[in-house]
């Protein structure tokens, strides 16, 4: 039932009408009286009787005869609750998109298959925690020369070139078009088309007669992969499914995955529960990104779900990305996945040249680098990279102009005076203004000296992109971030200030990349502080042209990890370093860790009501957000279900006896501080 109450999530029994009898399959939506009330709830399964003694109430209703929820995705949403410490309600939720009646009664669009019979279930002992799962190797390609994968349903034939920088890449399109099931994780090399790349791992999955399930970060990353998809399977052969299709247009192309009408389905997080019929691989893109986790109950990420989900389909996955996380290591590291990397010779011939401001020849050089903004060796890489006429792109981490300010005189920084919050100038005429509340503060004056002027804290990407305009007159700027995304850059001398996660891509490749306030990235109090810069340089220096005629500059220390690991392009090695620290430390993905956020005699009630492992440790309280505070429980990764199990009947115990303060659960939650 479609009741989002911990000591309810459980299936109930009711009895099917007769007249019913035909339009009551499983999958349907249906409505059933339960505690004198009229309920939304799913049919999950026909029986001939019930181990239920007493008596059994009637189905209400049969909202619709299409059977939306897939047997597959069931199982799946059960494993996803479990391992979340969450409801199958709230699972499902996520997994199937409202109903839409009009567009159900559209003329189908093509041959439907019917779905699979429940009976085809993989075996329910089997783990679905990939990191103690057995691998499922990938061989390198011994044969210089390997013949075409054949074709498929898309009536051409799946071409392995695309993969032949990287020695096990065509052995993976080889091993997916047998209908196999390979495991792989990808380091994407600089300048790489990863959506074509994609679509060729897509199309060898459909040429082996089975389907496809692609999820990506963002729209533009969808528009790409859209792209390449329709370019080798030819139009009408997927469907992109993302919460901002709008109603219609989602449930539409939910269906047409569901009936069988086509057999890839890309899109983002919406997308990762998305049904296909005989799935034959999971896929991620860029798996580092936060916009993969999902700030619903119960918090799932895309790639844990898409994961799980290959190993409860027997399908192939994928994870790829120009960085690596600690999370994708941990699957090589066990042997659940096999590594797809180009060796380093081929690295170094595509890679940029690239260099820090921090380390000691360039301080010989520019004593003041340690301290600019723009030091010389960066200013000298746009400016001859404009000569050559070729763009520009400057990474920000911060948007807006100025958005954080201090008092110039004893350099205290700027606070709200009615909520604390920072203050932050919106352009160079503007009026301070509180970034939390919204309120101006035309009439500033420090608390700590009394004085009334005011300096930049942190710049933003539109104050950084005035200064360049002043640095470099004649040339054009533009901005991309969250205003305004630019998706491409034509050709030709042109500075390009963007924020992490916004940059265009240049027709050619950038001249140069500068990587500016990396103390931005690398300061802020997060286990992933080192992870998430070194994501966010290797996605911009991989659209800088390859040397000698592309440079990128990033203004930093170059003994620091995150530094060394983007100058030589190996991202795997700082994936290994940064999960050996986390063993030692004992942080995630090394353990499994919970947090419980909620007022604090919420919070100590449930820990109370929960029996946890004996070997679980009780972490905090450490303050949240609201006046709330939050505690930690962790535990090896062996007893990750026991403790999932415990924190969700503790959760059951407190909404069985109704308790008015919520308390949120989050299992391996992306920030814990």
């Amino acid at each position: 039932m479609d009741v989002g109450l911990a000591h309810l999530d459980r299936p109930f029994d009711y009895l099917v009408p007769a007249e019913l009898d035909d339009v009551a399959v499983p999958g349907t939506r249906v409505k059933v009286r339960f505690a004198g009330q009229l309920v939304d709830g799913w049919l999950l399964a026909r029986a001939d009787d019930s181990g239920h003694t007493g008596r059994l109430a009637y189905l209400e209703k049969v909202v619709s005869p299409e059977p939306v929820l897939a047997p597959e995705i069931a199982r799946l949403a059960r494993a996803v609750a479990d391992r979340y410490a969450g409801s199958l309600a709230d699972v499902l939720r996520l997994a199937v998109p409202p109903r839409h009646a009009r567009v159900e009664k559209e003329p189908r669009g093509g041959p439907s298959t019917p779905p699979a019979p429940a009976d085809d279930a993989p075996d329910p002992t089997a783990t679905s925690d990939p990191a103690t799962a057995p691998p499922a190797p990938v061989q390198p390609e011994s044969d210089p020369e390997p013949a075409g994968l054949g074709g498929g349903a898309s009536g051409g034939a799946v071409d392995p070139r695309g993969w032949r920088d990287y020695p096990t890449g065509p052995a993976l399109l080889r091993a997916l078009t047998d209908g196999r099931a390979p495991r792989a994780v990808w380091s994407a090399l600089p300048g790489e088309d990863w959506a074509a790349r994609y679509a060729d791992a897509v199309a060898a999955t459909v040429a082996g007669g089975r389907g496809a399930v692609v999820v990506v970060a963002d729209a533009r990353d969808l528009d790409r992969l859209d792209a390449a998809l329709t370019a080798v399977l030819g139009p009408g052969r997927h469907v992109s499914l993302t919460a901002a299709l709008g109603p219609a247009r989602r449930y539409r192309a939910f269906l047409a995955a569901r009936r069988g009408e086509v057999p890839v389905v890309i899109g983002t997080r919406a997308a990762m529960f998305a049904p296909v019929d005989r799935l034959g691989l999971v896929a991620v893109w860029d798996d580092g990104d936060d916009l993969h986790s999902e700030p619903r109950a119960p918090y799932p990420h895309a790639r844990d779900v898409l994961l799980t989900r290959a190993q409860l389909a027997e399908a192939g996955a994928l994870v790829g990305g120009y960085a690596r996380t600690a999370e994708a290591q941990l699957l090589l590291e066990t042997g659940w996945a096999r590594e797809v990397v180009a060796d380093r010779a081929t690295v170094r011939a595509r890679i940029p040249a690239i260099a820090p401001t921090g380390d000691d020849p360039q301080l010989a050089r520019d004593p003041g680098a340690a301290t600019a903004r723009l030091p010389s060796l960066a200013w000298t890489a746009a400016r001859d990279a404009l000569r050559a006429d070729l763009p520009v792109l400057v990474q920000v981490p911060r948007r807006g102009y100025l958005p954080s300010i201090s008092c110039a005189d004893c350099r205290t920084p700027a606070r709200c005076a009615h909520c604390a919050g920072p203050l932050a100038l919106p352009s160079a005429g503007g009026t301070p203004a509180c970034r939390w509340c919204a309120r101006v503060a035309a009439a500033y004056a420090c608390p700590e000296c009394g004085g009334r002027r005011l300096r930049a804290a942190v710049t933003g990407a539109r104050r950084t992109a005035e200064e360049l305009g002043r640095a470099f007159p004649g040339v054009p700027v533009r901005t991309s971030g969250r205003e305004e995304v630019l998706t491409d850059v034509p050709g030709g001398a042109a500075l390009v200030v963007a924020t992490p996660g916004a940059e265009p891509v240049a027709e050619g490749g950038y001249g140069a990349v500068l990587l500016l306030d990396s103390w931005a990235l690398l300061t802020r109090a997060d286990l992933r502080a080192g992870e998430e810069a070194l994501r966010r340089w290797l996605a911009a220096a991989a659209l800088a042209r390859p040397a000698p005629a592309g440079r990128v500059v990033v203004v930093a220390d170059g003994a620091l990890a995150p530094v060394q690991a983007l100058l030589r392009w190996d991202a795997g090695w700082f994936a290994g370093r940064e999960l050996a620290e986390r063993r030692e430390l004992g942080f995630p993905p090394a353990v499994r860790m919970a947090s419980v956020t909620g007022p604090a005699e919420a919070v100590a009630d449930l820990l109370a009501a929960a029996r946890l492992p004996d070997d679980a440790e009780v972490l905090g309280p450490v303050p949240a957000e609201e006046g709330r505070e939050r505690m930690l429980v962790r535990v090896p990764r062996a007893r990750a279900a026991a403790l999932a199990e415990a924190l969700h009947s503790a959760a059951g115990v407190r909404a069985a006896r109704k308790a008015a303060d919520p308390v949120r659960l989050q299992v391996d939650p992306l920030s814990m501080f």
